[in-house]
């Protein structure tokens, strides 16, 4: 079995951690940076591009790269907000008014699992590389406030990336075990998490190793992207004003108004004022047009005031439902880079009489915690306790459209709820089973996460027959619904998926997709890897030629530089033919002839330093010159092509005989 890891998917960034040696911490990338933007893209060649390499074509080529999927996963078209759809990407619904990504390099449209599979993906070869060991598990953190549809998604693009989720773990739960790890104390915490796409609310208590969530809220549409957005649509209303141009309209421009907001947005938090300077944005009928403007603390406060307002409601919520107060609360946990803005840290302290702590990094703090979760799976962590709760109520249709709640929000999980209904007609044969989630009286106002129908029930007037409908539900969170009808013992249940963008078949379909061309995509890394080593080392032989020569002269070792050269030569032949098969060998002549002539080169060296030890050098390499094979073979009148087999012949014959056929 391999490694369990803990994965923050994040909408802006993503991160691994893992339990080493009983503590956890963050595993950098390939890149050597300790977070992992959320971003995939294709290049112009169709390559898939991951992280920072996404990112960085994010304006130039922002049609075919793709962020902020975290909004996306798990949701119906209906379900999306304005802002949310405000990307420079296209984004439509299919005929299951499910949503995808439309891809114009790769001419497909995607599911956006399988694009979050692949940041996934990013992350476990990265840490595999790390380990040099196989991952084949994680524990992978979500927003508390995710329904049932959005995790059973995640659970998804975990599959695809092919790795199996041990556990779905709640972000600011995954928080509170980070900060709680090493604390043997009684305290009650709340965990405040801003993310760039999701906000969340915890209330915890926390008493030797028990982990216990008392009540859980938020709001999966609110993050720092919404605050960037308010200085995206500031720039361009102002923009327009002045010259009647929509940047927005404008994918390119949008794009770099984004990027503009969240730069000022992150300077703002230490800094009153900022300047945005964007050249070139637009083209208006007398030239290029330029945004050169500044943006103080107290005009984006005003900017952001309703998005505070949409902050403070939920933790009144989740107050409301644990049954504390604000003077309950012992400590004050921040998990995203989003509660840096000095507004948000104002308006916990003035919901929260206390400082908040500082002893965590918001950006890393879920990723430990998945960590520490993942060692208690594993069995490495012995003494710790996790119990969560449910984040929404569930419940089914009923007579007139209502819903009926079965399991109520912030119930303890794993649990198991049941319920006896009837038909709601005479003869009735069989019965819908509709599940929602939500908390609004009416079903259609909730979420639809299925429906299933339990048939062969014995004719019988209304309200006599007998129906028990069970909820179970998971520690990850997710759902299993069951009838059985008591008269005939007849049983129908079903693991709800239904939200899911993808059904059964096509992750099937994708998985094999991925596995076909996991091997073809392998190749075609090694074979870029090694054209790329073979020219990195034909350029520091060329470098270490010319240092030679400018530093020493021309003749300085001059049989080992005719080794390299003669190398090099070799290496860029099969480099221009494609010959990757004869690469390998002439690389590895190539570094050999370098290593002699460094050795040669570090001798003339110590010979400087040492006069008399030089005189010998010298010497003895003018006769390895004289007597070497290369020596004599650059003689023509020396040349014979023979000589190498008769001095074969003449090393494996017996001397003695030698000497009899001379003299005979």
């Amino acid at each position: 079995m391999g490694r369990i890891v803990g994965i923050d998917l994040g909408t802006t960034n993503s991160v691994i951690g893992v339990l080493e040696a009983g503590r956890p911490f963050v595993i950098a990338n390939a890149e050597g940076s300790r977070t992992t933007p959320s971003v995939i893209g294709y290049s112009k060649d169709s390559e898939l591009l991951v992280g920072q390499q996404a990112r960085r074509q994010l304006v130039l080529n922002p049609k075919n790269t793709f962020s902020n999927l975290k909004r996306f996963i798990g949701r119906t078209w209906n379900e999306l907000n304005e802002n949310s759809l405000n990307v420079a990407y296209t984004v439509r619904a299919n005929e299951q008014e499910c949503v995808r990504v439309t891809c114009p390099i790769t001419e497909r449209e995607y599911a956006p699992e399988e694009l979050t599979g692949s940041i996934i993906r990013k992350l476990i070869d990265d840490a595999e590389k790390y380990l040099e060991e196989s991952i084949d598990s994680a524990v992978v953190t979500v927003p508390a406030y995710f329904n049932d549809s959005q995790r059973q998604a995640t659970r998804d693009a975990a599959l695809l990336a092919g790795i199996k989720v041990e556990r779905i773990l709640n972000e600011p739960t995954a928080a509170a075990l980070a900060y709680g790890f090493d604390k043997s104390s009684s305290s009650r915490v709340l965990v405040f998490d801003l993310g760039g796409g999701t906000f969340d609310i915890s209330l915890l208590r926390i008493s030797n190793g028990v982990f216990d969530v008392k009540a859980t809220s938020g709001d999966t549409q609110l993050g720092g992207n919404d605050f960037d957005q308010k200085i995206v649509e500031w720039l361009a209303d102002d923009f327009y004003k002045q010259y009647e141009i929509d940047l927005r309209r404008d994918r390119q421009s949008l794009q770099r108004l984004s990027e503009a907001a969240e730069k000022a947005k992150q300077e703002l938090s230490g800094l009153n004022i900022t300047p945005i300077s964007l050249p070139f944005i637009a083209t208006g009928s007398n030239g290029p047009l330029h945004i050169e403007t500044k943006l103080d603390r107290k005009k984006f406060e005003f900017l952001c005031r309703d998005l505070i307002d949409r902050l403070s409601k939920p933790v009144e919520i989740a107050l409301s439902d644990s049954g504390w107060t604000a003077e309950d609360i012992n400590d004050v946990v921040l998990v995203g880079g989003s509660t840096r803005m000095p507004m948000v840290q104002q308006l916990i302290r003035t919901i929260v009489p206390i400082t908040p702590s500082q002893t965590v990094n918001p950006d890393e703090v879920v990723a430990v915690g998945a960590a520490v979760q993942a060692g208690i799976i594993s069995g490495e962590l012995r003494d710790l306790l996790l119990n969560d709760v449910t984040p929404l109520s569930l419940g089914l249709e009923t007579v007139g459209g209502l819903m009926k709640v079965l399991i109520p929000r912030n119930t303890p999980i794993p649990v198991r709820q049941a319920d006896v209904f009837s038909t709601s007609e005479a003869n009735q044969s069989s019965v819908e089973i509709n599940v929602w989630q939500g908390e609004r009286q009416l079903a259609n106002d909730n979420k639809s996460l299925g429906k299933f129908r339990l048939s062969g029930i014995p004719p019988a007037p209304r309200g006599v027959p007998q129906v028990q409908v069970a909820f179970d539900i998971d520690a990850n969170g997710l759902l299993q619904v069951s009838a059985t009808d008591r008269t005939t013992g007849r049983k129908q249940s079903v693991s709800i998926n239904g939200g899911s963008n993808l059904n059964e078949n096509e992750v099937s379909k994708l998985i094999n997709e991925a596995r076909e061309k996991a091997d073809l995509d392998r190749k075609k890394r090694a074979s870029i890897d090694q054209r790329n080593n073979a020219l990195t080392l034909v350029a520091q032989a060329e470098r270490r030629l010319r240092d030679i020569s400018l530093e020493f002269g021309p003749y300085a070792a001059e049989r080992q530089q005719r080794s390299v050269e003669v190398a090099l030569r070799d290496v860029q032949e099969f480099l221009d033919n494609n010959d990757l098969a004869e690469l390998d060998l002439a690389v590895s002549s190539l570094q050999e002839a370098l290593f002699g002539l460094n050795r040669r080169i570090s001798a003339g060296r110590r010979s400087e330093s040492n006069p008399i030890q030089g005189i010998k050098n010298t010497f003895g390499s003018l006769k390895d010159e004289l007597f070497s094979d290369d020596y004599w073979d650059d003689d023509p009148w020396d040349y014979n092509p023979n000589q190498e087999r008769r001095d074969r012949d003449y090393q494996s014959r017996d001397l003695d005989r030698w000497d009899n056929d001379f003299y005979n």
